[in-house]
């Protein structure tokens, strides 16, 4: 029986959504563990024409200055304090620095994790959300507010004072599943192993709130305290493990994998990348796409065909490529091909000239 039944919205919804809605009211985003709410501040930021990209990063020619809060590792006195004014015999509220109200610029303010600020802070965050004033000092004008926290139904402690509840927009981010990872991954140069991994297995970024996921070995689940799991998250963190696997060794690969994705996922993920370094190298099957023998193994051929779509920069590769391609018994296993070159930006630009892929996406426009 699935568990959620309240609608979600996709980061995509939430990205159109967030600019239009906060200037005058204050969303705060849930979700389960590691589904990418934080990233929402840098794209955000990239979608206003702005280039936020980390905590203490400063653009003098963008529109907002881009606060970041990690609420739960804030005290009173990282937001503000009360001050004596001497001369005019009067206590006086002080912004801390972290708001950068001196620029004169509108805030986005995000309120990260902000369902574990201490309750005192969570009181100073109500006003902030809902009159856009910290302690008595009035935002600029235009300024905005987003916060994040995860799902009360994750067991981490996320819990919302009761008369702050109706004065937001409290909605819940779908976490993505493992195709709207997947193009992220290749986008964002995700090593191949672990985008394989996550094709073969979609399962591994299903969510317990799904139902019938007791089996599931894979994913976070409330009543398990399991630390390591695999999530949009922790699979985006394994890459530097993946990339440094010849320095660390097979065994200390593996345990530094478990301690981040899982177990289950690390033990699956070592076995693709035993096999990853027997492949042809797909600059070999370009020279000889006739020849060069497909792997019957389902995983060895998602593997080169990740790397194609990572590592082919013309057209005339690409159609030599499609030769081999066209030799894959599989459908299924073609269309994730086709799928990753149409949908991921870098190689569509190549793929729209290929009249295999073109004459695919005309049959398979329903996928897309």
């Amino acid at each position: 029986m699935q568990i959620n039944t309240v609608p979600l919205m996709t980061i995509a919804d939430l990205r159109r959504a967030i600019p239009v809605i906060t200037p005058s009211l204050t969303m705060v985003i849930q979700s389960e563990p590691g589904c990418g709410k934080t990233s929402l501040l840098a794209m955000v930021a990239e979608d206003m024409g702005d280039r936020w990209r980390k905590p203490g990063d400063d653009y003098p020619d963008d529109k907002y200055d881009y606060i970041y809060v990690d609420c739960p590792v804030k005290d009173m006195q990282d937001i503000g304090m009360v001050v004596p004014n001497h001369e005019k015999q009067s206590l006086e509220y002080y912004v801390a620095s972290l708001f950068k109200m001196g620029s004169g610029k509108p805030k986005f303010i995000f309120l990260d994790e902000l369902l574990k600020a201490p309750k005192m802070l969570q009181v100073i965050f109500t006003r902030l959300m809902l009159e856009r004033m910290i302690g008595d000092v009035p935002l600029p004008q235009g300024s905005m507010v987003a916060a994040t926290s995860n799902n009360a139904s994750d067991g981490v402690g996320d819990t919302m004072l009761a008369h702050a509840g109706n004065r937001v927009c409290r909605v819940e981010m779908k976490k993505p599943d493992h195709d709207e990872w997947g193009l992220w991954a290749a986008e964002n140069n995700i090593h191949r192993s672990i985008r394989t991994f996550v094709a073969l297995t979609p399962r591994c970024l299903n969510s317990y709130r799904d139902g019938g996921q007791e089996n599931n070995e894979f994913i976070f689940k409330p009543n398990m305290g399991t630390l390591s799991f695999v999530s949009p998250r922790s699979l985006a963190k394994s890459d530097v493990i993946v990339r440094n696997r010849d320095v660390f060794g097979p065994q200390a690969t593996q345990a530094m994998l478990a301690g981040t994705i899982g177990a289950a996922a690390a033990a699956q993920m070592s076995a693709l990348m035993a096999m990853d370094k027997s492949l042809d190298d797909v600059k070999d099957i370009v020279r000889d796409p006739d020849n060069i023998s497909v792997p019957d193994d389902i995983a060895a051929q998602l593997m080169i065909m990740l790397q194609a779509v990572d590592t082919l920069d013309n057209h005339d590769d690409l159609e030599k490529f499609m030769v081999w391609v066209n030799r894959v018994p599989s459908a299924e296993v073609q269309s994730i091909f086709f799928t990753q070159m149409v949908r991921t930006p870098r190689a569509s630009k190549l793929a729209r000239r290929n009249e295999a892929i073109k004459n695919w996406c005309i049959k398979n426009h329903v996928l897309l």
